[in-house]
């Protein structure tokens, strides 16, 4: 067997300590081994921005690996991002820029704080500053600066979604002298948009009118929330959306505004007080409904006998922690049978949506074993539900193409609550 020796030691020919002559071999002391030979040119850029000092207070417990969505299909999370920017990795032109969904959860366990919800951002600002924005990314980013959402649509069409459809909402955009509302309905991109947004949208009017609440919407008027577009770096973009809608809140008078999205929600609860030194009144649609919770439950009167679990939204649980109110809703309807899933809660999985990852789908592929999404549809499946409850807009359509690609399909539905709650409220009708 070769022999291994380390040289590097010291050894005293004559060593007296306290008068005890410890001279000779057991007086040797090896010097320590260098770590610390390492390029820092790139994690002192990433600590020197503002909102990424905390990088540097790692101390490489791993406590974030073994939460971190991302590292659960492939190999990520805060503790390899600093070992990689440690040993000389350029954050602002690797793809671990963009595969963190800042689902918060890291931050959740870390004992230092390190935290990526201010980290990422900071850091792909500069990333989008530097031009080193993937394709698929900018050309979300162009449609939201050119038509107010990430689809390209025509701001005309952000209501074509009420065409054929009778039920009475108020579109203040139409009306020449607006009179108040109690409740300012904030639709979101994917609602307007998307064609089981549509469906969702139309539920929320249903249900809406059948408590008799008195809302509006901003029409043609509102924009993208933006909560997204400042995850990715895109801070000046943030900034424009925020004042616009800001804009919108300040012209009809409201008692309350009420969103469909929990990144909306984030926004206007946490960010956009920052843009317009505005503080807004806002809950997300399970928070206003749970409210009134003894109206729903006298207006459901179909049941919904099936096994139905629950995916936590990131940007409503661990970044608002809200947790009650969608369980408070899945709990009055009349022959549900709930179970939750073994990650929920503050320990909820992620579906991939969040910090950008809506439009990423191309570049995180190449760089794990399956989405999120897929993980998450798998474990509805495990634990018996036919049915995989959501709410949020972005959250229909990521699982309904998992349950699609991890061949489940027929096997699990993805509905939003609202949707449950309108057929419980129309027994079974549609109408």
């Amino acid at each position: 067997m070769a022999d291994h020796k380390y040289e590097k030691w010291i050894q005293k020919d004559d060593a007296i300590i306290d008068g005890i002559d410890v001279s000779g071999e057991w007086n040797k002391m090896y010097e320590p081994r260098e770590i610390m030979n390492y390029d820092l040119t790139y994690m002192d850029k990433i600590t020197d921005l503002d909102g990424g000092e905390s990088m540097g207070w790692c101390y490489q417990c791993a406590q974030c690996i073994g939460v971190c969505p991302v590292d659960n299909v492939g190999s990520y999370g805060p503790r390899k991002i600093y070992r990689n920017l440690q040993t000389g990795q350029n954050l602002f032109e690797h793809p671990d820029l963009w595969l963190c969904t800042t689902c918060s959860n890291c931050l959740r366990v870390c004992p230092k704080e390190v935290d990526m919800m201010k980290i990422m951002p900071a850091a792909r600002e500069q990333a989008v500053l530097d031009g080193n924005v993937p394709a698929e990314l900018q050309d979300m980013l162009q449609n939201v600066a050119e038509y107010g959402n990430p689809m390209g649509e025509s701001a005309r069409k952000r209501v074509r979604w009420l065409r054929k459809f009778d039920e009475p909402v108020r579109d203040l955009s139409k009306e020449e002298n607006p009179q108040p509302v109690d409740v300012l309905w904030y639709v979101s991109d994917y609602f307007s948009f998307h064609g089981r947004g549509n469906d969702a949208a139309k539920s929320m009017v249903r249900v809406f009118n059948r408590l008799g609440v008195d809302f509006g919407i901003l029409g043609k008027e509102e924009k993208c929330d933006g909560d997204s577009q400042r995850l990715v770096g895109e801070t000046g973009l943030f900034e424009e959306l925020a004042e616009h809608n800001g804009a919108q809140f300040e012209k009809y008078e409201h008692n309350k505004l009420v969103v469909s999205d929990p990144h909306a929600y984030n926004a206007f609860k946490n960010f956009y007080p920052k843009v317009t030194n505005k503080e807004y009144n806002v809950q997300h649609y399970t928070q206003f409904l749970a409210e009134q919770i003894d109206d729903l439950t006298t207006l459901m009167k179909q049941p919904y006998p099936k096994k139905v679990t629950f995916h936590d939204p990131c940007y409503l649980g661990r970044h608002n922690g809200e947790y009650n109110a969608p369980r408070t809703l899945i709990n009055a309807i009349p022959g549900i049978d709930f179970m939750e899933m073994f990650r929920c809660k503050e320990q909820g999985y992620c579906c991939g949506g969040g910090g950008g990852g809506m439009w990423l789908d191309g570049l995180v592929a190449d760089h794990t074993s399956e989405r999120l999404s897929e993980n998450r549809v798998k474990e509805a499946i495990e634990v018996g539900a036919e049915v995989l409850a959501v709410c949020c807009p972005y959250e229909v359509s990521r699982f309904e193409d998992a349950v699609k690609s991890t061949n489940n399909d027929g096997k699990l539905e993805v509905i939003d609550i609202i949707e449950i709650l309108d057929y419980c409220i129309d027994n079974g009708d549609g109408s």
